[in-house]
């Protein structure tokens, strides 16, 4: 199905597009990514998988880990993103745009969700 094909591609093959949003928001620990992404996109990637690509993205220098020490006292590594991360979700967001402006030969709407 092409709708199937879509939404395969536009999420879990851009894992990294809802990573980037959450992470506009402040630093979070990678194991709380997957339900912070069920709970605000709809969609739950594997745990595991959104572990793995923000340690790639981290290689990569988009994300940084940053130390935080809990209400337990135990410090874990959170991550944030990088000046090279925001630019390149800027740059993401301005393709996306143009993408839906030649698809649609309409400007995206903001605002409420139109579905």
């Amino acid at each position: 199905m092409p709708l199937d094909r879509l939404r395969e591609k536009m999420t879990r093959e851009n894992l990294w597009l809802y990573i980037f949003a959450l992470l506009l928001e402040g630093p979070k620990y990678p194991y709380e990514m997957a339900d912070l992404i069920e709970k605000r996109f709809g969609w739950r990637p594997a745990r595991v998988t959104a572990y793995i690509v923000m340690n790639r993205l981290r290689a990569e220098g988009y994300l940084r880990a940053v130390r935080v020490r809990g209400e337990n006292g135990k410090a874990r590594n959170y991550f944030e993103l990088t000046e090279k991360g925001r630019k390149t979700f800027s740059e993401a967001e301005r393709l996306l745009r143009l993408i839906y402006r030649e698809l649609f030969d309409r400007e995206i709407e903001d605002g409420p969700d139109m579905a």
